[in-house]
C-alpha cells in the first residue's frame, strides 16, 4: 500500500541566485511529485510538494544539499495530509 502525503519545506542558507528553484523543480519532476517552489523575501526558499511519501522523503533528502552552488544551512519541514490540489511541479514567482 502506498501512502500519499503533502510536505511543506523552507530551506535556509545561500539558496537564492544559485539555480535552486529550477533544480528543485527538476528533482520533483524526476521523483514524480507535484508541487511548487518559490523564493521568500528573507532569502530562503519554500517548497510545497505532494505525492508518494517515499518520493517526498527523497526530495526532502535532496533539499538538505540542493544544487552544487547552494550552501544549505537549515531545512525546516512539516508533513501534512495529502490534498490532491497540485497537478505538476512548477516555479512560482
Amino acid at each position: 500500500m502506498t501512502e500519499l502525503a503533502r510536505l511543506h519545506v523552507v530551506v535556509y542558507g545561500h539558496v537564492q541566485g544559485v539555480n535552486f528553484r529550477t533544480a528543485t523543480r527538476r528533482q520533483g519532476q524526476a521523483l514524480g511529485v507535484s508541487g511548487w517552489v518559490r523564493n521568500l523575501p528573507d532569502g530562503s526558499v519554500e517548497v510545497i510538494a505532494e505525492g508518494q511519501r517515499s518520493s517526498l522523503q527523497q526530495l526532502l533528502n535532496w533539499l538538505h544539499s540542493g544544487p552544487p552552488a547552494s550552501r544549505v544551512r537549515d531545512v525546516r519541514f512539516t508533513w501534512h495530509e495529502y490534498e490532491g490540489a497540485l497537478s505538476q511541479f512548477s516555479v512560482r514567482f
